[in-house]
């Protein structure tokens, strides 16, 4: 547990394990403790998980300009930018990627500008392109006050956040991030990501409908898409057992090669 300086800011991780590197990557809500049922697993099975906390998430520091930031063209961008320090800070020359909805964006957009560097992408409930504005979208998909929530999920807001959570949340609800405040669509990029990617979609998400998982998947060359039944949004969270199955197994088939002139895959989990 330790704490690394990007951009003048300082910037919380965690390392666990031995062997080939795994980065978590969290959603737009959450900070690295979302892992905690999850990273145990990948480590038992010979993995080195890297997770950290974004600028403004959880324990990293958000800068006086953390608003502004959060919703200017520059989150995306710096955020590759944040992570690409975290490496190098850590020696990590290749690694496999797994990020959760928007977390799925930053490891699209590394896997792009950076493709040496990445073995395997995971990305799992993350959109692949809207059909209104992101500030409508959220509008009409969120919960957009700390105060509205159920107190379960106010509870694992302030788990992840602390003392800023309803600031947080607020915030993170309104709109920005790596989503942004206008149109946002990855079609256009995602032809471009040249490892092995796996698609992980819930079938009843409240944010995005299970359409995105398969037009996500089609615009990959190496892809494949696992549905996850009767799941909603937070797959990690809400069967954590098929998600680390079948993260788990698409390493050691990708790792070995075994994607290689085969057809793509779309899987349903019953």
């Amino acid at each position: 547990m330790s704490f690394e300086k990007v951009n003048n800011l300082q910037v919380y991780y965690e390392i666990h394990g031995e062997g080939e590197t795994i980065i978590f990557l969290h959603h737009g809500f959450g900070c690295s403790k979302i892992w905690k049922a999850i990273y145990p697993q990948f480590v038992a099975q010979g993995y080195k998980v890297v997770m950290y906390d974004r600028r403004g998430f959880g324990q990293s520091e958000p800068g006086n300009d953390f608003q502004n930031f959060y919703e200017s063209d520059r989150y995306r961008p710096e955020s590759l930018e944040e992570l690409r320090i975290i490496k190098e800070t850590l020696n990590i020359k290749e690694c496999h990627l797994v990020g959760q909805c928007e977390g799925g964006v930053v490891g699209v957009d590394y896997s792009v500008k950076y493709p040496q560097e990445v073995k395997t992408l995971t990305v799992a409930s993350t959109q692949c392109y809207s059909e209104i504005p992101m500030t409508e979208l959220n509008t009409l998909k969120l919960v957009n006050k700390f105060a509205y929530l159920e107190p379960k999920l106010q509870a694992k807001v302030i788990e992840w956040h602390g003392e800023n959570a309803e600031i947080r949340y607020d915030q993170f609800a309104k709109y920005g991030g790596a989503y942004g405040m206008n149109y946002f669509d990855l079609r256009s990029v995602l032809p471009l990501v040249a490892c092995p990617t796996l698609v992980l979609y819930p079938d009843r998400s409240s944010i995005f409908n299970v359409e995105q998982s398969v037009a996500f998947y089609r615009h990959l060359s190496r892809g494949e898409l696992a549905v996850f039944p009767k799941c909603g949004h937070n797959t990690y969270d809400q069967r954590p057992e098929d998600y680390i199955r079948t993260v788990l197994d698409f390493l050691m088939r990708s790792v070995k090669g075994n994607d290689q002139n085969v057809t793509p895959n779309m899987t349903c989990l019953a």
